[in-house]
């Protein structure tokens, strides 16, 4: 299977969940990726991600990375670029949140959720598009962004504030890079996940987000993080040509209802 066979591609917060499925389903693909995130250890436990791409005879490297630091951001690229060459894949996936109402949240939750959620992949996104300009097309294409998002970038996420604000904001600065960039030959899209069950501990699991997020959902049983990887390949691979601007929705009928 080599749907990304060479590609490049830094994925944030790659050594769990989301990120974690991302990352192996584009090295079982032939791509070559990068995990970026602040810790190497997975959340749910288990072998670290570039160890299960190894594993599937994979190449993976981790980079330490704070993606609210544009320092950090910029040495991240920079030394992808010194090891293969170039870049041709960014997948902005890292995140955090709060579980806090407006009045709930203090200023130093606001500024880190707004300062990892939306600066991060402000920080990311920038120091990916200098690098893009920098390379050939490879076919029509010098590079692609993806974005993860959520359907609470269009609904509002009960209970959690800043959360919700920056997932909103994620949703609108993929449609401004698709258009800025589009002459460029750069590509952005965003994939906005449901609810998806990753073995993360924590409020996700909570019995009572859990009845919420059912009663929202038709499809007869949540996601899986293996359902958002297989929708970020599709926007990673020339499957997905002439979309650009696109946020995906992967929620089990979620915003149909």
């Amino acid at each position: 299977m080599d749907m990304l066979k060479d590609k490049i591609a830094i994925v944030t917060g790659a050594s769990s969940g989301l990120g974690q499925a991302i990352a192996l389903r584009y090295a079982a693909e032939g791509a070559k990726v990068v995990v970026a995130d602040i810790r190497e250890t997975a959340v749910e436990g288990g072998e670290t991600t570039c160890a299960k791409i190894a594993a599937l005879g994979g190449e993976a490297s981790f980079i330490q990375t704070d993606i609210a630091d544009w320092a950090a951001v910029d040495a991240l690229v920079g030394a992808t670029v010194a090891r293969y060459g170039r870049l041709d894949l960014l997948v902005n996936n890292a995140a955090v949140y709060t579980s806090t109402t407006l009045t709930e949240t203090t200023a130093e939750q606001w500024q880190r959720v707004i300062g990892v959620n939306v600066t991060g992949y402000f920080h990311c996104s920038k120091r990916a598009v200098q690098q893009f300009r920098l390379q050939e097309p490879v076919g029509e294409i010098r590079g692609r962004i993806i974005n993860i998002s959520s359907q609470h970038g269009m609904v509002a996420s009960p209970g959690d504030f800043a959360y919700g604000v920056s997932k909103g904001a994620i949703v609108q600065m993929t449609r401004q890079i698709a258009v800025d960039h589009a002459h460029e030959l750069i590509v952005c899209n965003a994939v906005a996940p449901g609810k998806i069950i990753t073995g993360k501990p924590g409020v996700a699991n909570d019995p009572a987000m859990l009845d919420y997020s059912r009663s929202r959902t038709p499809w007869p049983r949540f996601g899986a993080p293996q359902d958002v990887a297989g929708a970020a390949l599709f926007l990673a691979s020339d499957l997905s040509s002439y979309m650009t601007g696109v946020n995906l929705m992967v929620d089990g009928g979620w915003m149909a209802g």
